[in-house]
């Protein structure tokens, strides 16, 4: 205990300056501006206020397009194969057809097999084939979307320029998404409302809208809106998807605000295909199942870049570039909870949470100076360093600290000192034994430890317990819990041990003042 190497001394010190200097911030305020890997501890939406929203996946939405294309594929198929049917209808699930003869229908059956991975095919003695999804290629699906969708609604909060916002998935198809100090959340609801799903389809010539209404309309082809109100038919099949864009951006053209777009060299390779064979036609720009232009191929587009015109503007323009920037959302998000908090609201649970810290601080301060005198003054500036240390590693981490958090905070003060109050009762008995000042310290520190370290780790279970099962505030609490765990351990007994020891060292008394 007595002979601390030079090299030991300098981590403990080093340990100790980085976390003041990771929790300086803290206390800086916010109008002064810090580089990003300095900040300060970010603030839950119930400490500052803001908005929460609740939103759902409308994944069946997604399984009808899937479908839909699913038929699409058994149409192809069974016409390659000259198959005769009878009927071809996609259900909410699934895709039914119905063929009469066996052999026509065994072929069928084997063709649908390897349209794609997961799908299970099954045959009824009324002569219908059902294909659907697999339970577990359907379940693949939906967190696939689930995920997808948090990744995108992501971006599209970055690009918004909301600061430090929490989305998590909530249950199987619903998200929730914190932003703090947002007290206004209808922009970033009108961005969350629109799936952006860009496409760009060829308009059939051969058809117009008033005799595709009246009923003579291809299966290759469909009726959709313009924003205009216009109505167009326009192929099933896009000539490209805005999966392959890679960049868009707002700008002007002849005056008009623009969008322009870039694809990637497979889009850019099969823009350039589909232009160069329909010069002289029209393509339609669609954008969530809705027109929104539909120029003139003049010449074939081959430099995979070209631009969206309309009646854009400038904020609408900009608006459209970022949505095809951040991706389209794989399904329609809905919302189904908004709540706001107000920054006043958010202050008064700071101020409870720092009166009750004080409070418990100052009991627990009172306490080991009353119960330990000289070794308890040691035992509190310990307890300022781990709340320190705490702040800094929540700093750097990132986390967010909620009032549940602060509820962690407070819990770690009073348990900070439960590893000292074990150290210096060992060595009253050690002292009532007859052992010298000395070795009544030593033996605190080493006979002490096996018990705090069992006290410690069934908490730290417990604290990781809760932030794997838990959600929200409750993980909020696990999270400055655990941290608080760790940086008690260190400042009560090594650094503690590190003061008594240089204090022994100094003085060498021959009592404890305990």
């Amino acid at each position: 205990m007595y002979k601390l190497s030079k090299t030991r001394i300098y981590i403990i010190l080093a340990i100790c300056l980085a976390g003041v200097f990771f929790a300086f911030p803290n206390f800086l305020g916010s109008r002064i501006e810090l580089p990003k890997w300095w900040k300060p501890v970010n603030l839950g939406l119930d400490l500052q206020g803001g908005s929460n929203l609740l939103l759902q996946v409308k994944i069946d939405d997604v399984l009808k397009e899937r479908m839909s294309t699913v038929e699409d594929s058994a149409r192809q198929a069974l016409r390659e194969n000259k198959i005769r049917y009878q009927s071809l209808k996609t259900g909410a699930d699934s895709v039914k057809v119905k063929i009469d003869n066996l052999n026509a229908r065994t072929k069928a059956v084997s063709l649908f097999k390897k349209m794609e991975e997961g799908l299970n095919v099954a045959e009824t003695p009324e002569g219908v084939i059902e294909i659907a999804y697999s339970e577990q290629a359907l379940n693949e699906l939906k967190a696939k979307i689930v995920d997808q969708s948090i990744e995108i609604v992501r971006r599209r909060i970055d690009a918004a320029g909301t600061k430090e916002p929490s989305i998590q998935r909530q249950g199987a198809d619903r998200i929730t998404v914190q932003l703090p100090g947002e007290q206004n959340p209808e922009y970033v609801k009108s961005l969350l409302g629109k799936t952006a799903k860009l496409s760009f389809n060829l308009v059939d010539s051969r058809t117009t809208a008033a005799e595709a209404t009246r009923g003579k309309l291809s299966s290759d082809s469909r009726l959709i809106k313009g924003d205009g109100g216009e109505t167009y038919v326009i192929s099933r099949k896009a000539v490209v998807t805005g999966e392959h864009l890679v960049d868009a951006n707002a700008s002007f053209q002849n005056g008009e605000p623009v969008v322009g777009f870039k694809f990637d060299s497979f889009g850019a390779k099969k823009f350039g295909e589909a232009t160069s064979k329909n010069v002289n036609e029209r393509l339609a720009i669609v954008l969530d199942n809705e027109v929104i232009s539909a120029p003139n191929i003049n010449s074939p587009i081959t430099g995979g870049s070209g631009v969206i015109s309309g009646n854009f503007t400038i904020e609408s323009a900009n608006e459209l570039a970022m949505l095809l920037r951040s991706g389209a959302l794989p399904a329609p998000l809905e919302v189904l909870e908004e709540r706001t908090v107000g920054a006043g609201l958010g202050a008064d649970s700071i101020n409870a949470g720092l009166t009750a810290s004080i409070i418990g601080l100052v009991f627990v301060v009172i306490f080991m100076i009353a119960a330990y005198g000289l070794f308890g003054i040691f035992t509190t500036f310990a307890v300022f360093l781990n709340l320190l240390l705490m702040l800094g590693v929540l700093s750097v981490i990132g986390a967010t600290l909620t009032l549940p958090g602060i509820a962690g905070v407070i819990l770690t003060i009073g348990m900070a000192v439960d590893a000292n109050v074990l150290i210096f009762e060992r060595m009253r008995e050690e002292v009532n034994h007859g052992r010298s000042t000395r070795d009544a310290a030593e033996a605190g520190f080493t006979e002490a430890w096996g018990t705090i370290i069992d006290s410690n780790l069934t908490t730290l279970v417990a604290a990781f317990v809760l932030l794997y099962f838990g959600t929200g505030p409750v993980r909020g609490f696990a999270v400055t819990l655990a941290i608080g765990i760790a940086t008690s351990m260190f400042t009560s007994v090594t650094v503690t041990r590190l003061i008594i020891t240089g204090w022994i060292n100094k003085y060498k008394p021959t009592k404890l003042p305990i």
